[in-house]
This record gives structure tokens, C-alpha cells and sequence, in this order.
């Protein structure tokens, strides 16, 4: 998918846009149209409900649902994702990421995401590559990898800011753990430590 995956959509309704990929492999009619049902499922759009609209009736979250729709209905092994939260705002944002997750899970789909949004990548992803000057320079877990904070600015990358704010913390003396990911991790970590000082 294109990093504006809503560029790709060309055709007179959702339908025909979707159906376009499974057509040109040469799929019956029947095959064709239960894809389209399926992907637009898939993707939580409602087959009879959008199937005659134009797919530039709808908003950005949607029109990239749709696009997405196109290429799951090809039935890929892989899928590969550009920055697909760009230009949306943050509700079509939480959307789009939903879907991934239920899409990863629901279908066991190999997803390769490529973003720059590192609190995208701390909550969606199981391993992460860094990549710098076209070469990978690290691999592995997103805790593992957003440990190496100097080494990530210095790539011009940087680290979930829920992340960096206990990295601050520990700077300034906290004996809290660094490697958190989520502001409910966060939490728990700031709560066990003010336990442990007794100050609760």
C-alpha cells in the first residue's frame, strides 16, 4: 500500500474498485464478488450498504479502507503498509491502526509496516528493523530497539515520547524502568514507584 493508499482508487464505486484487483487475475464472477464482500468486511465497511457509492463520497479513514480492501481482496500473503496513518486526522488514526491489528490477527498476515510514528510502531509491532542510509543497523523488539535512544536520534529517529519521558525520570535520579512502551505501562511503573518510596 501506498503511504496515500486513497490515490490508488480510480473506479465509479466501491464495488467495481475493489473487485478491480481479483478480476484481472482471472476469477469467476462469483469468486470476484465474494472477495469484494470479504475484503470490505475485513476492513468493517458494510458490502450493501457502500457497494454503488463512489468511492470519493467517503473520508479519508474510509477511502483508505476501501484501498486496503482492494488489495486484501487479492488475497495477499504479505502485506506492506507506508505510513498508513498519514494526512488522517487522529479519530480516521485510531481507525486505520484498529484495523491493522484486527487484520493481522483475523487473517495471520505477515503486516510490514513502514512509519516514522514511533508510538505507532511501540503498539502495533512484534520485531522492528532500523533502517539508516539504506542498510538495517539494528533488529528486535521494539523494547529492545527503543532502549538504544542516542543511538536512534542520532539516525534522526526517535523513541515513543512515553518512553523518553521515563528515560528523563531515571536521569533525574527515579528508580523507575525505562523500557515502557504505553502510557498504562507508564502508569503502573510511577504508581509501584511512589509505593516503594511511601509516598502512596
Amino acid at each position: 500500500m501506498f503511504q496515500y493508499p486513497e490515490h490508488q482508487l480510480f473506479e465509479e464505486t466501491i464495488e467495481r474498485d475493489v473487485a478491480f484487483g481479483p478480476k484481472n487475475m482471472g476469477l469467476a464472477e462469483e469468486e470476484v464478488t465474494e472477495r469484494v464482500k470479504e475484503a470490505l468486511d475485513l476492513v468493517g465497511l458494510s458490502y450493501e450498504e457502500v457497494k454503488d457509492k463512489s468511492p470519493f463520497e467517503l473520508s479519508g479513514g474510509q477511502m483508505r479502507r476501501v484501498a486496503i480492501a482492494g488489495v486484501l481482496a487479492m488475497k495477499p500473503e504479505i502485506l506492506i503498509l507506508d505510513e498508513p496513518t498519514a494526512g488522517l486526522d487522529p479519530r480516521g488514526r485510531d481507525e486505520i491502526l484498529e484495523e491493522i491489528v484486527t487484520l493481522k490477527q483475523k487473517q495471520k498476515l505477515t503486516v510490514i509496516l513502514v512509519s516514522h510514528s514511533m508510538e505507532d510502531v511501540a503498539k502495533l509491532v512484534d520485531k522492528l528493523a532500523v533502517m539508516y542510509r539504506g542498510q538495517i543497523v539494528s533488529q528486535g523488539t521494539p523494547r529492545e530497539i527503543f532502549q538504544d535512544y542516542e543511538g536512534l536520534v542520532e539516525k534522526g529517529l526517535g523513541i515513543p515520547q512515553i518512553t523518553e519521558l521515563m528515560i528523563k525520570l531515571k536521569e533525574r535520579g527515579k528508580n523507575i524502568s525505562t523500557d515502557i512502551l504505553t502510557v498504562d505501562e507508564a502508569r503502573a511503573e510511577i504508581t509501584k514507584h511512589i509505593r516503594r518510596k511511601g509516598l502512596a
